[in-house]
């Protein structure tokens, strides 16, 4: 497991991140999510080492990172796809890698096939594309077989292709046990791939949630559908729903949940076509989670244009208080 427990950095008079506690379990895929300068990577940080604690801790499987006698072999990492010398073949840079963790060269070969570089493993990475590099990285991350792995934004420059390949390569080490912490600011790919979600805002905990739970806390509605819409409706609204007609006859109900809609429907002798909860993307519920937490706000283009100098506004931000509570 990665467990971070009271981590707090500081730098001068600046809290990077502030007393921050959070588990990454085996089995799962974690996402690691927050606005920039939340202090994702000053936490991946950290728990490689590289950065010593203000106060508390950053544990890979009940230790220090460095203290892994080889440490590749417990958890691979992936913090910058360019921190690689460019001189260097694809193939040399991961047999330096493998040398100084006691990895043989054969795992180098076969990492090169996984993370599609084999054809070339012999060129100079100085020429590689910015998808090519974070397959590199990916590879290095991979090198000593672990059961932890951190990627710290590692779709960034994948193709299609790269990325649905680094989706289906994560879920499956998971499944074989491992622990997985990924941080992406792609939303809808995260929606794909974690389990569960660790959100941060100024390096404070925000939510530490499985994926399904956090979307509940922002369920929209209940969209029903039924051959006698009219009659279900007075129904619903006479035990306390809001209930509005979509444009194609069917109800989108609020203030009910679905399984207390399918029974206020039976009772009545009322047939149901369709029962199906709506909820958020994970790109809206992030954005209720931070929205008073961005430390970098886009003002609106308008209001510029327009010699407003109007901000584009923090939100209501109504009830994420509650939400906020429910999702730790």
């Amino acid at each position: 497991m990665i467990e971070v427990s009271g981590l707090t950095m500081r730098y001068g008079g600046k809290v990077a991140v502030d007393d921050l506690s959070f588990t990454v379990r085996p089995g799962l895929v974690t996402g690691f999510l927050g606005p920039n300068g939340a202090g994702k990577s000053t936490t991946m940080r950290a728990v490689l080492g590289l950065e010593p604690p203000s106060a508390g801790e950053a544990l890979v499987n009940g230790r220090p990172y460095a203290s892994l006698p080889r440490p590749m072999r417990s958890m691979g990492a992936l913090l910058d796809a360019g921190a690689v010398h460019g001189g260097r073949s694809a193939h040399a840079h991961l047999a330096c890698l493998a040398r100084s963790n006691g990895i043989g060269r054969a795992r180098v070969d076969a990492v090169l096939g996984q993370v599609g570089l084999s054809g070339v493993a012999g060129r100079r990475i100085g020429g590689f594309s910015l998808g090519m590099r974070q397959r590199l990285g990916i590879g290095a991350a991979l090198l000593g077989d672990p059961g932890v792995l951190m990627l710290d934004e590692p779709l960034n420059g994948l193709d299609p292709e790269g990325i649905r390949w680094l989706r289906d390569l994560l879920r499956s080490l998971a499944a074989e046990g491992r622990t997985v912490l990924l941080s992406s600011h792609l939303m809808n790919e995260m929606a794909l791939t974690a389990d569960h979600v660790v959100v941060i805002g100024r390096g404070r905990l925000i939510a530490d949630s499985a994926m399904d739970v956090l979307a509940g806390h922002f369920q929209r509605d209940v969209l029903v559908r039924t051959p006698r819409p009219e009659r279900l409706a007075g129904v619903l609204r006479a035990h306390g729903a809001s209930v509005v007609t979509e444009d194609d006859g069917a109800l989108s109900v609020r203030d009910l949940d679905a399984a207390r809609i399918g029974v206020l429907a039976l009772s009545e002798g009322i047939p149901l076509a369709e029962l199906s909860p709506r909820g958020t993307s994970l790109e809206e519920a992030f954005i209720r989670l931070t929205e008073h937490d961005a430390e970098y706000r886009a003002g609106s283009w308008a209001g510029s244009w327009a010699g407003s100098g109007a901000g584009s506004g923090a939100g209501s931000g109504a009830g994420s208080g509650d939400v906020r509570e429910a999702v730790r």
